[in-house]
């Protein structure tokens, strides 16, 4: 089980590999955002990409399977206060494998509730030649260590 002292600032970590489909785009996009460059391959070479691309909200939630997957699955975590920002930058497309790069930012103790920590991450999203097509800076509640242990059964 990973706690808030088990992170520290200035830490990177790089995960995941997640294979985007032309199929889960199309689905997302009629549920979610049905624009015609996210929805019909044909309609999309008229776009300004010249192909069918990803939802930018798609491109969030395999950022978050990927998060999940490979850090929140084994941590205390208590979720999260919010994202300050979510940039794209570059276009997602069928094909693409998207990973992870994350970086720890700040550390703190809550002080209106001391059992819980708050970390400041910044979270590239990187396709397969290492280029960030998505960039979301957030912060993560975690359950202390101290305050586990402390804790009575």
């Amino acid at each position: 089980m990973r706690y808030w002292e088990d992170f520290e600032t200035g830490a990177v970590a790089c995960y995941g590999a997640y294979h985007v489909t032309e199929d889960e785009i199309v689905t997302f996009g009629r549920a979610y955002d049905p624009l015609p460059f996210h929805i019909d391959p044909e309609a999309a070479k008229a776009s300004p990409y010249g192909r069918l691309t990803a939802p930018g909200l798609l491109i969030c939630a395999i950022f978050m399977r990927m998060l999940v997957d490979n850090v929140l699955a084994d941590a205390a975590s208590m979720g999260s206060p919010g994202c300050d920002a979510v940039t794209w930058r570059l276009p997602v497309c069928a094909g693409d494998t998207l990973s992870v790069r994350q970086e720890t930012l700040s550390m703190r103790v809550l002080e209106s509730r001391p059992e819980l920590g708050l970390v400041s991450n910044r979270f590239q999203v990187l396709n397969q030649t290492g280029e960030i097509v998505c960039e979301i800076m957030s912060k993560g509640l975690f359950g202390r260590r101290e305050a586990s242990a402390g804790a009575v059964s």
